[in-house]
């Protein structure tokens, strides 16, 4: 089976509504909808700021250490049969703390299933905390220190949540603190702000890949420095479209931005919200763009590469698409 690596995943958007309304029963908790068709119908978001409004109002059915468990156990499972082999999962861990819930007990629940993930699904994984920018930077430096505190394994930190008027420059002392502590740094820019939100979380955060950064192909001078310095983009097609933030995905730019030699990745963001994993979105834009089999093996490449995995378990995973490299096929076995 060939390999790819899922670098853009909100652990909190994989939450399915059968999972919600399990955890709210096993929680003893009262639903604001009155079944699980009622809270799919509710999935037509006009904007960032509506998806968000329902996305934090639906977690607080994760309350237990075994709640983030269950969920993060049920991503990987899916991201298995999606072909993912490496997955840098996003966690959203003010969201949790901010209504209570023990930043130690969430974080270890998580880590409960990725510490498994390889064993039960043949999954390298890594956990990034994805601090929210529309909160301040001392709550962002609070969670960095909850984080650390808690003896979880990180791989990284992030930034994310809505973009207008929440600059990423507020953020550039955690970020500076993450990297001297060895921790690799990720930011979501240009997805609702334009190219300059690329570039501004590029030159104050010093980002090793930028989330989304769709935006930028606006910006031709930024398109020839992200191939210039290879910098990653994890594009989320599916998101995109669901969030208004492209028309559709016949018009998507990613093909134009692979073509340009970007190195872009294709993930799925919040899945759950969105109607697709990685596969679905994969299989979508390749119809939709019209990707050739050598497209679709380059994006799988871009994909390990751009993950902050050992170099031996990229090694592993590349090899997976060695017997393409004739771009015979780039279908998923």
């Amino acid at each position: 089976m060939t390999a790819w690596a899922e670098l853009h995943v909100h652990l909190e958007g994989t939450l399915e509504p059968e999972l919600i309304f399990a955890l709210a029963r096993r929680n003893g908790l009262t639903l604001p909808y009155a079944d699980i068709a009622d809270l799919r119908s509710r999935y037509d978001f006009g904007d960032l700021q509506e998806f968000l409004d329902l996305y934090y109002a639906n977690m607080t059915v994760l309350q237990h250490r075994e709640d983030f468990a269950d969920l993060t156990d049920a991503y990987l499972a899916r991201a298995a049969r999606a072909g993912v082999r490496r997955a840098e999962v996003f966690f959203d861990l003010q969201a949790h703390t901010g209504r209570g819930v023990s930043a130690t007990e969430a974080l270890e629940g998580v880590n409960d299933a990725l510490s498994r993930s390889h064993e039960r699904y043949g999954i390298t994984s890594g956990l990034i905390v994805t601090l929210l920018r529309h909160l301040s930077a001392e709550s962002a430096m609070e969670a960095y220190e909850q984080a650390r505190a808690s003896g979880v394994p990180l791989l990284g930190i992030g930034l994310c949540s809505t973009e207008i008027g929440n600059p990423a420059s507020r953020f550039a002392e955690v970020f500076d603190r993450a990297r001297a502590d060895g921790l690799h740094t990720v930011a979501h820019a240009g997805e609702e702000g334009d190219a300059s939100y690329v570039r501004d979380v590029l030159d104050t955060l010093r980002v090793e890949r930028v989330d989304h950064g769709v935006r930028a192909v606006g910006d031709p001078a930024l398109v020839d420095r992200l191939v210039i310095e290879q910098i990653p983009l994890t594009v989320c097609p599916f998101s995109n479209v669901r969030l208004k933030g492209v028309e559709s995905l016949t018009v998507h730019p990613l093909a134009d931005l692979l073509r340009r030699g970007v190195k872009v990745t294709v993930n799925s963001d919040d899945p759950a919200y969105f109607g697709g994993y990685l596969d679905d979105n994969l299989d979508a834009v390749r119809e939709s763009l019209g990707l050739s089999d050598d497209e679709v093996r380059t994006l799988a490449l871009n994909s390990i590469e751009a993950s902050f995995a050992p170099a031996e378990v990229k090694a592993e995973l590349a090899a997976t698409w060695d017997y393409l490299a004739a771009g015979t096929t780039g279908g998923r076995e």
